[in-house]
C-alpha cells in the first residue's frame, strides 16, 4: 500500500510513438530527462508507448506497429528506464484512454482543433498521406486523455516538454478546464467579492439576470437570497448558464469577470508543462535529427556504422580546405563533441583550438568524436542486446506496467463517469426509494 507521502508525489506523464528504433536525439531530447525524473523521489512517473497515436498518420499500414512497439520498449529499458521506479506501459493496453478521449471530445470545440499549428502545417506539407480524417484532427484530444487519465485531484501533474511543445499542453489545460466546468459546475474566486471588484460582480449579475429567464425562481428554489452580494447566487447562476449555452459562450458573455471563474469539482487535474532544457543535437546532415531524413545514430548502432556515418557528417561550411580555419560554434560535429567528449580531459579545448586555427582537420575531429560516442553508447547497446535476446521478458515487463497503469486509469474513469452520468447517485436514489416503499 502506498504511504501518505507517496500519495502526495507529483505525477509525470510522457510517451513516444512507435515509429522505429530510437536514436541519440530521442535520448538527449527526452529519455535522459525521464531517467532523471524517475530517480527523483518527488515524482511518480508514467511513460508509455503511444501505439494509437501511430495510427493517426500511419493508419494505411499498421504492419510494423507491433514490432516497433517492442523495439521502443527495448530502447526504453536500455536507456535506463526502470520498471521498479516508473510505470512503463502500452497505450492501447489501457482502453480507458479511448473512453476518456470520447468524453473529452464531446466538449471540445472544433475550432480549437483546427487552430493547432502542427495540424495546419501537416495538411500543407505532408503530400504522401491523406490526413483529412478525424484521427489526425482529434489527436490533441487523445493526447489530453493520455495525460489527465493519470491525474489525481490536488496532485500536480507534469508533462516534460520543450518550448515548442508548450502549446500542446496549454490546449490540454483548456480542454480540462471546460470539461470540469461542464460536468463539475462553477465556483467563483472569493476575491470577486472584494470592494475593488464590485464592477465585476455587477457585470456578472447583469448577464445572469438577462440570460436566465427564471433566475429569481432558480435562487428561490435553492433557498438562496436574491442579492448580487451573495457569492452562492452568482455561482449557481454561472453553473446554470454555462450548462445552457456552453462554457465558452458563457465566458465570452461575462467579459473580465471570467478571470474569477474556477471549476467547482476537479474531476481531472489540469496538467502543467515541465519545461526541459535539452542540448542541441543536430542530425548527421546538420538538420533536425529525424528518421525521415535518414540522419540519425540509433541506440543500437554498431561501431563500424558509427564511424562510417560520422565520417561524412557536415561541418562548418567555411572550411572548404584543410588549411581554412573554422568556427566550432556553428559545426554539428562540435555539438556532438560537447555531448560525448566532455568527460575526456582537454578534448573540447583541443577541438576549439585546432578548429579555429586550422591546426586539425575535420576528418581528425570527427574521428575523435566518434570514438567517444562509441564509448558512450557501448553500455546502452550492451543492455539493449540483453533484452533483444529475451523478447518474452520485455513483453512481460510491458504487460505488467500496462496493468499498473490501467488500475490507475480505472480509478480516474470511475470518477469521470460519475461526474458525467451520475449513475451512483441515481442508484442510491432508487435504493432509497425502494427502501421507503418497503417500509
Amino acid at each position: 500500500m502506498p504511504t501518505g507521502t507517496e500519495r502526495k508525489k507529483s505525477r509525470v506523464l510522457s510517451g513516444m510513438r512507435p515509429t522505429g528504433r530510437l536514436h541519440i536525439g530521442h535520448y538527449f531530447g527526452a529519455l535522459q530527462n525521464w531517467v532523471r525524473l524517475q530517480n527523483d523521489p518527488a515524482y511518480e512517473c508514467f511513460y508509455f508507448i503511444a501505439d494509437w497515436h501511430a495510427l493517426t498518420s500511419d493508419y494505411a499500414d499498421t504492419s510494423a506497429v507491433a514490432e516497433n512497439t517492442l523495439q521502443i520498449m527495448i530502447d526504453y529499458l536500455a536507456a535506463g528506464l526502470d520498471p521498479a521506479k516508473s510505470v512503463i506501459f502500452q497505450q492501447s493496453a489501457v482502453p480507458e484512454h479511448a473512453e476518456l478521449h470520447l468524453l473529452l471530445s464531446m466538449v471540445t470545440p472544433l475550432g480549437w482543433l483546427e487552430r493547432v499549428p502542427t495540424y495546419k502545417e501537416a495538411l500543407e506539407n505532408v503530400k504522401d498521406k491523406d490526413l483529412h480524417n478525424y484521427g489526425f484532427l482529434g489527436y490533441p484530444i487523445l493526447q489530453c486523455a493520455d495525460i489527465v487519465i493519470y491525474s489525481n485531484p490536488g496532485v500536480q501533474l507534469f508533462v516534460p516538454v520543450g518550448e515548442d511543445q508548450v502549446s500542446h499542453v496549454e490546449l490540454s489545460r483548456e480542454i480540462v478546464r471546460k470539461f470540469n466546468a461542464d460536468f463539475g459546475g462553477i465556483n467563483l474566486d472569493p476575491s470577486i467579492m472584494d470592494r475593488q471588484n464590485t464592477k465585476h460582480v455587477t457585470e456578472l449579475w447583469s448577464v445572469l439576470s438577462s440570460e436566465l429567464k427564471h433566475f429569481a425562481g432558480l435562487l428561490g428554489l435553492a433557498g438562496i437570497p436574491i442579492y448580487p452580494t451573495r457569492i452562492e447566487a452568482l455561482e449557481l447562476g454561472s453553473s446554470t448558464l454555462a450548462r445552457q449555452i456552453g462554457y465558452d459562450n458563457f465566458l465570452d458573455k461575462i467579459g473580465e469577470s471570467r478571470n474569477f471563474i474556477r471549476p467547482k469539482i476537479l474531476i481531472v487535474q489540469e496538467p502543467a508543462a515541465m519545461l526541459t532544457k535539452t542540448p542541441r543535437i543536430p542530425g548527421l546532415d546538420g538538420r533536425k535529427m529525424s528518421k525521415s531524413y535518414g540522419n540519425t545514430i540509433t541506440l543500437s548502432e554498431s561501431d563500424a556504422d558509427i564511424r562510417a556515418k560520422t565520417k561524412v557528417m557536415v561541418t562548418d561550411p567555411a572550411r572548404k580546405r584543410r588549411t581554412d580555419p573554422g568556427n566550432p560554434d556553428i559545426c554539428p560535429v562540435y555539438d556532438w563533441h560537447k555531448l560525448f567528449s566532455a568527460e575526456e580531459p582537454g578534448r573540447l579545448e583541443w577541438v576549439r583550438q585546432g578548429c579555429t586555427t586550422a591546426g586539425i582537420g575535420c576528418i581528425e575531429c570527427k574521428a575523435a568524436m566518434a570514438e567517444n560516442l562509441i564509448k558512450w553508447i557501448a553500455p546502452v547497446r550492451e543492455r539493449r542486446v540483453k533484452y533483444e535476446k529475451n523478447p518474452k521478458q520485455v513483453l512481460e515487463i510491458l504487460d505488467a506496467g500496462s496493468n499498473k497503469a490501467r488500475a490507475v486509469a480505472q480509478g480516474t474513469m470511475a470518477r469521470v463517469r460519475e461526474a458525467v452520468f451520475g449513475w451512483e447517485k441515481k442508484r442510491a436514489e432508487i435504493d432509497g426509494t425502494a427502501g421507503s416503499a418497503k417500509a
